[in-house]
């Protein structure tokens, strides 16, 4: 009999499509989720990322991490970010307090071209924003060539 009524839908039950409509609005517009199942969120950070003809540089933005809790690793080709972000607000005011915390582990995986020299890379963090600079090798970079003038 479930079969036959158009509007439940087998894996989710009858409401699986307005939680999901919810979840990505709230996502959008707020970015966080609506139905908050954990006390944690793993998020991505927004990344720039630069190339020069010298090096390639991310900018991350990790507004209120601790340096402490951040880690950076180059794994398989790829410069992975991860890390946690604890944060807590209080506020007390005469008729109310108020405490609210905000713990989110978050994840970054950016793939580095091939010629990048994995072994001089440096981060600095600064303003809430944390810049990794990646060294290219010499025999990649770019070599300028003079043209002598003829007779």
């Amino acid at each position: 009999m479930k079969g036959l009524v158009p509007w439940r839908q087998r894996n989710g039950g009858i409401l699986e499509g307005f939680r999901q409509e919810m979840e990505d609005m709230f996502q959008r517009f707020f970015d966080v989720p609506y139905f908050d199942k954990t006390s944690t969120h793993e998020w991505a950070p927004r990344v720039d990322v630069e190339e020069t003809e010298k090096e390639i540089v991310i900018k991350a933005d990790l507004p209120g991490v601790d340096p402490k809790n951040l880690d950076i690793s180059v794994v398989g080709g790829s410069l992975i970010l991860k890390g946690e972000k604890k944060e807590e607000r209080e506020d007390k005011k005469k008729n109310y307090h108020r405490v609210e915390r905000f713990i989110g582990q978050f994840y970054r995986e950016i793939p580095l071209p091939s010629g990048t020299d994995t072994e001089k890379i440096s981060a600095s963090s600064g303003k809430g924003v944390v810049t990794i600079t990646i060294p290219k090798k010499p025999e990649i970079q770019p070599k300028k060539i003079t043209v002598k003038a003829g007779d």
